[in-house]
């Protein structure tokens, strides 16, 4: 059972992988930088968050990764400070 929720997680953070290549030189270079630090699965709750971040268009997640937007929302918020990071700051 353990083994296949772990294969559930790995299946679903690959997938957000796939999604984090975006159009937006900047938004794929911040999203590499992510995946970078971030090698292991993403649980539950960091892989929905992440998901509704790369469900937006592009211009409008680039809004809310530079700063001149705010999510509005604090799950969402916390999610994008961990993506602004620099790296080795993990």
């Amino acid at each position: 059972m353990e083994e296949a929720m772990a294969e559930l997680r790995r299946v679903r953070t690959e997938r957000l992988r796939w999604h984090s290549r975006r159009a937006l030189l900047e938004l794929d270079l911040v999203l590499q930088r992510f995946w970078q630090k971030q090698p292991e699965a993403l649980g539950g709750v960091q892989a929905e968050v992440l998901e509704r971040l790369l469900a937006m268009e592009d211009h409008d997640l680039w809004e809310l990764l530079s700063g001149r937007q705010d999510a509005g929302d604090p799950v969402l918020q916390d999610m994008v400070a961990l993506l602004r990071q620099p790296a080795g700051s993990f």
